[in-house]
């Protein structure tokens, strides 16, 4: 029954129903350097036509319902009370927004507790919220050099203003050029493809503020320079303008979930800064990371602080391995607050730029990041060969796990936030569970390095989840797992739950003669002569983890695979070139037939 229109999985039969392409390169132009990322978004339009109004509705609320029974719904957006311009090109006569309480916009879902000071993704203690800003720029008059060419469909407008019901977007990047096409349509072309000097290298849609007038992306590109962009009224800001924050390239971007103005940006100098799409630019010089200058991370408990491991370093020598390295700007928040006291809110407003925040993260690249459902916390994996989760309300490294080989290329989070899972050139998905702070399980099915993954939210139900990936030996493969693993540890059963506040990790709990051989990178700078660090992890032998088999492997006919996505419709792949393919999903079962956990074949241990 399958062909390389369908496979079967032990769901129902998936079946390609579109692709869309890339407009093709003429045979002489090099090979793509940054491959394609998807990023997604489904929008419900009104029932009825409003006129003057440009399409797109309200954010499809499947997904809040989803959360609201987890018990992590954000808070009901505040109202619109007035107006703000945004950066990077904003003239020298336009004054700037109201910015002093600007990273303080951020609506937090219900699960971040109330005794959380921190200020970074709070709200302000108090006065009024500012309404949604929208990009200054017009993107068909602009004179910019960096957007070379828009071309929409013709209509644009009307197009929109005919649209009814729910309606799914996508966004995808290919070679110098940025696509927004509609699925489940018959048309192939893409509603807008805007062209620019550099290579879009990531990008990310807010879901807290679509509407059907509005949409908000950041495109990051290999300048480091950012794009504030609106598809649906063609407009732009620009921020890090020619790398005035940081001119290395953008590596991933992500809206921080229910904030309306911020995002974090990753590096391939090992960094990610925290930025305010409102603010503009400011004057930033990172410091250099120093063990001297670097604070060790304060106790969320009442336990005693273990020695610091960074005695056995070198003097003035920071180890990305046990912290990561904060430099505050004059204007974040932890600052802002002392302003408070003795400045007017207007010294502060004028004050407030970007970047909001810096993290050195590892003294190679930062590949990818995802945030956990609750927001408090930040999983980033670098070219060292480690996973790092980050608390990112106190902007500290929790924990640090090393790959069995080689560099990490791709990360998820459950759903529930009890598993993160990791792809790399080690040819392994590692199951990670941070509050238990070890890796559970390994999949084994791919035969090259591993390039996209991603959890299908229809298919975790707190028992049972399902996550699919894809890797550059052209395999998509579908992989279940039981959180029953979790309790069938083969040699080491003595592992003690904790909690992920905890600034001590699992590591310094361990006897020394306990620990494992270490067998991930060559790229880790020594551990010392003093026993192990607090907060790193080195990789299990393959006889302590459980071996998860796939579900399904489908060999696909094309270029290099590069990512995977679910959505309630559909499965979506991509290549590096650009090719993007939908895979109609077959239609729901009982949760019985069609959530099926693995039983004891699906999981084999190594002796």
């Amino acid at each position: 029954m399958e062909s390389d229109l369908t496979f079967v999985a032990p769901e129902g039969v998936y079946s390609l129903t579109e692709d869309h392409k890339p407009i093709p390169v003429a045979h002489t132009a090099p090979h793509p350097q940054y491959p394609t990322r998807l990023s997604t978004i489904t929008v419900r339009f009104p029932a009825t036509k409003q006129p003057a109004i440009q399409g797109l509705g309200q954010l499809l609320g499947g997904g809040k319902d989803f959360w609201k029974e987890k018990g992590l719904a954000p808070t009901p957006a505040a109202k619109d009370d007035g107006g703000s311009v945004s950066s990077g090109d904003t003239p020298e006569d336009v004054t700037s927004p109201d910015v002093g309480g600007s990273q303080d916009a951020t609506t937090p879902t219900s699960i971040v507790m109330p005794d959380q000071n921190h200020g970074l993704f709070s709200p302000p203690a108090g006065g009024k919220r500012r309404a949604l800003s929208r990009p200054k720029h017009n993107m068909r008059t602009t004179s910019s050099t960096f957007i070379t060419r828009l071309q929409s469909v013709e209509g644009l407008t009307k197009v929109l203003q005919a649209k009814q019901g729910e309606v799914t977007y996508l966004f995808y990047n290919s070679a110098k050029n940025f696509y927004w096409v509609e699925a489940g349509v018959q048309s192939k072309e893409a509603l807008a493809r805007v062209a620019f000097a550099a290579h879009p290298t990531c990008h990310d849609v807010n879901h807290s503020t679509a509407s059907h007038e509005h949409l908000d992306l950041i495109i990051g590109f290999q300048t480091g320079d950012l794009i504030w962009f609106d598809p649906i009224a063609l407009r732009y800001g620009r921020l890090n303008k020619q790398g005035r924050i940081s001119n290395s390239p953008c590596t991933a971007v992500r809206w921080v979930p229910s904030s309306p103005n911020l995002f974090l940006v990753s590096h391939a100098d090992g960094t990610i800064v925290v930025y305010d799409k409102d603010r503009e630019d400011g004057v930033f010089t990172p410091q250099a990371p120093t063990a001297s200058l670097a604070s060790p991370p304060r106790p969320l408990t009442n336990e005693p602080a273990l020695p610091s491991p960074e005695a056995s370093l070198p003097a003035g020598e920071w180890n990305p391995l046990d912290s990561i390295f904060v430099t505050i700007p004059p204007w974040h928040p932890v600052n802002s607050a002392g302003a408070q006291a003795g400045g007017g809110r207007g010294d502060r407003d004028k004050a407030a730029k970007n970047p909001v925040s810096h993290w050195k993260v590892s003294k190679r690249g930062v590949v990818d990041f995802v945030f956990s459902p609750d927001v408090k916390y930040v999983a980033a994996i670098a070219e060292d060969g480690c996973l790092r989760v980050i608390d990112a309300l106190a902007e500290q490294l929790v924990d640090c796990y090393a790959a069995y080989f080689g560099s990490l290329t791709c990360v998820a989070w459950s759903p529930d936030g009890r598993f993160i899972i990791t792809g790399g050139q080690d040819d392994l998905v590692n199951i990670f569970s941070p509050w238990e702070q070890r890796v559970i399980a390994r999949c084994q099915g791919h035969s090259s390095f591993l390039s996209g993954l991603a959890f299908d939210d229809l298919r975790c139900d707190g028992r049972t989840y399902r996550f699919g990936s894809v890797g550059e030996d052209n395999k998509l493969i579908l992989w279940d797992f039981s959180s029953g693993i979790l309790h069938r540890p083969k040699l080491h059963s003595h592992h003690h739950r904790l909690s992920m506040s905890s600034s001590l990790s699992l590591a310094a709990r361990r006897r020394p003669d306990a620990l494992t051989a270490d067998h991930s990178t060559l790229h880790l700078p020594p551990l010392g002569g003093e026993g192990p660090l607090q907060r790193y992890h080195p990789a299990p032998s393959r006889n302590e983890v459980a071996i998860v088999q796939p579900v399904l492997v489908k060999q696909l006919e094309n270029d290099m695979l590069t990512a995977v996505a679910f959505l309630p419709r559909w499965l979506l792949t991509g290549t590096k070139v650009g090719h993007v393919k939908l895979w109609i999903r077959p239609l729901p079962t009982s949760r019985k037939n069609g959530r099926a956990a693995p039983d004891a074949q699906d999981l084999d241990w190594v002796s």
